[in-house]
């Protein structure tokens, strides 16, 4: 017993050093990363991991709501084995297809439903995008060639000068940002769970040319929300709630991750809590060149821009959206992690949504994960088993 009771404080010893360690050497928002993750049986951020953080609602409140409306072939054709399959494989909880702007086919799994929200991850990448072209439209942004250090006086100096929004929503800023969502001391770890994302975003560096090649950087995106809650006067939430929320007509209210309750910066990069068909509205927004059932929210030009790569090195890539060439087709997605999928074919007038738990992993051959092609395939063939 004697042995137990120095063993214990022993560890409890080691504890308190390393908890002492986290905090000197500011690292102490691991401990809200163990909390949050592994205490809770996952090795990195989840579907609902939204209801561990501080979130502020983007409100759909006194907007007409505008629900998809069902196609006459609503949910009529058997999905193929192979689609079950991708499912099962992925923990698949949501599967929507909008074909001529009305749900053709929709399912849900484990427990989820059409009202059920989900962590968008990076998703959220192309409505800060978006934002960005309705800032410009509105004359709050001048261009995107205009300087980020016109917002951020951080990033007035040296190379960092040479920055635009345009660069960061196309991702060629040349910041020193490590992408590593699996390192607990990268960056884009810390700035998941930190508590002050501000700081950690002012610290950065210009450290290659920007607008020269794309690198995909989180850091990118949440410098652009800055930017663009000093040229609106608005948070994140208010913006995307005000010009987009309420005039698309969501069913939903959504949540958006703050960094916390104090400092409440969104993480632009990421984390919008909704669901599957409030996802596909964005979707739809750049399938008809920024315009939602008559009304312009974002520019014509901005929204064909997006859907085009800006560098011919890296043609999966445009401004916010991510670019497929497929079945000789062209396709762009909203994307984000363990699969978060919007995807578009603008000829075809055809969404598909994907949300759930896990993804494939990238194709040799091709610049995108394997089941994305899964995906697109299997929608094709319900569609022509339906012709």
């Amino acid at each position: 017993m004697k042995y137990l009771r120095q063993l214990l404080k022993a560890v409890l010893l080691l504890f308190a050093l390393l908890v002492a360690f986290l905090y000197i050497f500011d690292y102490d928002y691991l401990l809200k990363a163990v909390r949050v993750t592994y205490l809770t049986g996952h090795k990195t951020a989840f579907l609902d991991d939204y209801s561990y953080f501080d979130n502020r609602p983007v409100s759909n409140e006194a907007a007409e709501i505008q629900p998809w409306p069902e196609h006459k072939a609503y949910n009529t054709i058997t999905p193929p084995d192979t689609l079950q399959r991708l499912h099962d494989a992925y923990g698949t909880v949501a599967f929507l297809i909008i074909k001529n702007d009305s749900l053709w086919h929709e399912s849900y799994f484990q427990g989820y439903h059409e009202d059920s929200i989900s962590n968008s991850f990076s998703m959220a990448k192309t409505m800060v995008s978006a934002m960005l072209g309705r800032a410009i439209m509105q004359g709050k942004i001048s261009s995107l060639e205009q300087p980020v250090g016109d917002f951020i006086p951080e990033f007035k100096r040296g190379s960092a000068g040479e920055l635009t929004v345009g660069d960061l929503s196309s991702m060629a800023s040349g910041l020193n940002w490590d992408e590593s969502y699996y390192s607990p001391f990268s960056v884009t770890t810390r700035a998941y769970f930190d508590s002050e994302l501000r700081p950690v975003i002012k610290d950065l560096q210009v450290v290659e040319k920007p607008g020269v090649s794309f690198k995909y950087l989180s850091g990118n995106t949440q410098l652009l929300g800055m930017v663009l809650e000093k040229a609106t006067g608005m948070t994140l939430s208010e913006y995307l709630s005000r010009e987009f929320w309420r005039p698309m007509g969501a069913e939903h209210p959504a949540l958006w991750q703050i960094d916390s309750r104090n400092s409440g910066m969104e993480k632009a990069y990421c984390c919008i809590a909704a669901t599957a068909r409030d996802f596909a509205r964005f979707g739809k927004l750049y399938k008809d060149a920024g315009n939602w059932n008559g009304q312009q929210l974002i520019p014509a030009s901005f929204a064909s821009l997006s859907t085009r790569p800006r560098f011919e090195a890296s043609p999966e890539y445009g401004y916010g959206l991510w670019l497929v060439q497929h079945r000789n087709k062209h396709f762009f997605m909203l994307k984000g992690h363990l699969g978060q999928y919007v995807i578009v074919q603008p000829e075809d007038n055809l969404i598909i949504v994907r949300l759930g738990r896990s993804n494939a992993e990238k194709s040799n051959e091709k610049k995108h994960r394997t089941d994305i092609y899964g995906y697109i395939d299997a929608a094709y063939k319900m569609i022509e088993n339906a012709s």
